[in-house]
């Protein structure tokens, strides 16, 4: 028998060349894709200024100085100032850890009982997932922004609250995405040929059924993010959130309506900000679902 002459080291890519080679086609083709590249700066920009906002600006979001009431934006003040003189931009770097983390943990609720309740519907069917999704359609039927009124006006104001209240308006788009999938993986080739092995119930669900279902959760969520960041920013423009003189981006357009024909910039730049953010992220997650 004829031994197997050794390949060449050169013939063979090494461990270390396959992420180099990875992030040089990555980086080539997001400059083939200059709106791509531009929805991925603005998302790490935002997330820089959520994790460190101290090292993007030195002043306060809470100091104020009435003798510059209404600055127009200017290298002193990048945004301006507001009516009591605090800079805008140092409110809106600040601002986006609690408008962020908000969006984060109602998405994140959102997923997590959507994913749940999805799951058991679309395993167990019958009576369950009849009850279940006739319930799932109510929640459908009202608009989410609504929902999540109703609901923090129930638990009370406060920017936890918003979160929780634009993630459980959310639960049933998720619930309603899982159960989808879960009833097509339960069907699959894979699954049955388990059953017929003697696999139990629960390690056919953790190996197989949640791990193949969880794709289009995903991605969903992914989506997501944009849509709660705004309805986040929607409920804290409508008074639900933060007090002044929290700094979040909801409050601090509605800070600047009744002045919005004189000085624009105190609503126009964060309102700004907020579309930029998620049209970016909605950009983002579409092309990371394609890739994939």
């Amino acid at each position: 028998m004829t031994a197997l002459a050794p390949s060449p080291a050169g013939d063979l890519p090494t461990p270390s060349r396959l992420p180099a080679g990875r992030l040089r086609r990555a980086a080539a083709g997001l400059l083939r894709q200059p709106a791509l590249l531009a929805a991925w700066v603005i998302v790490l920009l935002m997330i820089a200024w959520a994790i460190a906002p101290g090292l993007f600006t030195s002043a306060s979001p809470y100091t104020s100085d009435p003798s510059v009431p209404f600055a127009a934006p200017s290298l002193e003040h990048l945004f301006g100032t507001d009516r009591l003189g605090r800079d805008l931009f140092a409110r809106t770097v600040y601002g986006t850890s609690t408008t962020l983390t908000a969006t984060l943990i109602a998405v994140l609720v959102a997923f997590t009982f959507g994913s749940v309740i999805g799951l058991v519907s679309g395993y167990f069917g019958g009576l369950i997932d009849l009850v279940t999704m006739r319930i799932i359609d109510v929640f459908l039927s009202i608009p989410s922004l609504l929902l999540a009124m109703v609901i923090v006006s129930v638990l009370g104001y406060s920017t936890q609250n918003i979160a929780l209240a634009v993630g459980i308006a959310s639960i049933a788009s998720f619930a309603r995405v899982m159960r989808s999938e879960v009833l097509s993986v339960v069907q699959s080739d894979y699954v049955q040929a388990a059953y017929g092995l003697g696999v139990g119930r629960f390690r056919v669900v953790a190996s197989h059924v949640l791990p193949n279902s969880l794709s289009s959760v995903l991605a969903l969520a992914a989506l997501e993010f944009g849509t709660s960041v705004l309805a986040v920013a929607s409920l804290g423009f409508l008074g639900y959130g933060a007090p002044p003189p929290e700094p979040e981006w909801g409050l601090l357009v509605a800070e600047g309506r009744d002045f919005v024909a004189q000085y624009p910039w105190i609503s126009i730049i964060p309102g700004i900000l907020i579309a930029a953010l998620v049209i970016s992220t909605h950009r983002v997650s579409t092309s990371i679902r394609r890739s994939h």
